[in-house]
């Protein structure tokens, strides 16, 4: 072997000889590096895990406090003219007002008869404030008050409805026709009919109950005095009955209905008087008027009213008689009714709710590009107050009017009236047996 193959053979095999120990080190590392690897992923998987717990836990927190949240914020408000904030456990509140105010001239009186009532007169008509909701379990709850001349309460009431029932506790309004239970808010002419201030219509406390099956209604109740005329000398006592048919047939809206009203005075008066304004409330002077009627004992009244709501048109008739017997008197009876008809010379029609006319939603209002709801009304009205050996005189009244509503909740009124008297002779110093008189009337009014 030469010299040079002797060099080589001794060089590799240093080099395999050193090469072992560095492959059995290689292989001992990567094993090693192998173990700590899979140690660390999972340490890893059990961190991401630890992770996810605590995701998971914060997410149930969340729910948790976001239903905490949704209990504690439950409630909504909507614009109803007013606010009205109702939450979800049942209770709600809105308040509720009106202004109305009234302008008039009273002309054509004839000479010999000399009232301050005569010309231009003008006043705040109503001014009322108060609130009104619901509460939890079917109850309901209404307190509203007049702020002219002090303070009168108007409505003052708790009540409770039940599928078709409703019982009303407190003071209200009777029942006592279609036209005295409409709100003043939503009337054709500034005053209702001339009865239904002539008779004495107004709300009184008492407890009452009305009951709807389809479109039958009965209405029923029993009542003391207004609430201003409650004392312990005042035991007058009445009771008061009305039904009305409701059907909407091919897209009109029926109304016929009746009522009737009894009344014992007691021993708190008797004496009773009926009187009337000339169809504007700013002039105080009553026209027709039976002054005191003595021995007045019970009042039985019996009404028929009917409505009728065709797209822009609607007509409404009531009539009333009222029966008054008297003690050691001839007892004596008295009459007064009402015929309207109107029309929207806008694409707008009156609405009917729980059998009283309600107010115009207008389709167009001002403001929006619309030009608001126009509407013209005629009306013959008649109060007879003679009777027996009382002389209270008739009136009759030829009237119309013309309403704008330019947006929800505000109104501007006129109305025109020519009134005939007969049977007058004295009632008011210097009238004579018959005359007649033209009243124009006024209204700017807001509510909500």
């Amino acid at each position: 072997m030469s010299k040079k193959n002797i060099v080589f053979t001794s060089f590799f095999s240093a080099c395999l000889s050193l090469s072992l120990p560095l492959t059995a080190l290689a292989q001992e590392k990567e094993g090693q590096n192998d173990t700590a690897l899979l140690e660390r992923l999972n340490q890893l998987e059990q961190e991401i895990s630890a992770i996810k717990d605590k995701l998971n836990a914060v997410a149930t927190d969340k729910v948790e406090i976001d239903k905490k949240l949704s209990t504690k914020n439950d409630t909504s408000v909507k614009w109803k003219g007013a606010p009205e904030v109702k939450s979800q456990g049942g209770w709600s509140i809105k308040p509720r007002g009106r202004m109305l105010y009234d302008f008039s001239n009273l002309s054509s009186v004839p000479s010999s008869i000399d009232i301050p009532g005569e010309g231009f007169s003008n006043e705040a008509r109503r001014v009322r404030l108060g609130i009104q909701g619901s509460m939890p379990g079917g109850f309901a709850y209404k307190l509203e008050a007049d702020f002219l001349d002090g303070t009168t309460l108007t409505d003052a009431y708790l009540d409770y409805k039940s599928d078709g029932l409703k019982i009303i506790i407190g003071q209200h309004n009777n029942f006592q026709g279609l036209e005295e239970l409409s709100s003043s808010n939503d009337t054709s002419f500034i005053e209702r009919a001339a009865f239904t201030d002539a008779f004495g219509f107004e709300r009184k406390v008492g407890i009452s109950a009305s009951y709807k099956v389809a479109d039958i209604n009965l209405e029923g109740g029993v009542f003391t005095d207004n609430i201003d005329n409650l004392n312990d000398g005042n035991n007058s006592h009445s009771v008061d009955v009305r039904a009305y048919l409701a059907p909407k047939i091919e897209g009109k809206q029926w109304h016929v209905g009746a009522s009737v009203h009894w009344r014992n005075l007691a021993e708190s008066t008797d004496t009773v008087r009926y009187r009337a304004r000339p169809m504007v409330h700013t002039v105080d002077t009553r026209f027709i008027n039976t002054n005191n009627i003595a021995g007045a004992d019970t009042e039985t009244g019996l009404g028929l009213e009917f409505g009728l709501i065709a797209d822009r048109f609607h007509a409404m008739a009531e009539m009333y008689s009222l029966m008054l017997d008297r003690n050691g008197f001839e007892d004596a009876s008295f009459f007064g009714g009402a015929i309207e008809a109107g029309y929207f010379l806008t694409n707008d029609a009156r609405q009917y709710q729980g059998g009283i006319f309600k107010g115009v939603k207008v389709s167009e209002p001002l403001g929006a590009g619309g030009m608001g709801a126009w509407q013209i009304n005629v009306r013959f009205d008649r109060l007879d107050l003679v009777d027996a050996d009382i002389v209270g005189g008739t009136q009759n009244a030829y009237m119309t009017s013309l309403i704008w509503t330019p947006v929800n909740n505000v109104r501007f009124l006129v109305n025109y009236g020519h009134i005939k008297y007969s049977d007058a002779l004295g009632i008011v110093e210097g009238a004579p047996q018959d005359f007649s008189v033209n009243v124009v009337g006024a209204r700017t009014q807001v509510s909500f």
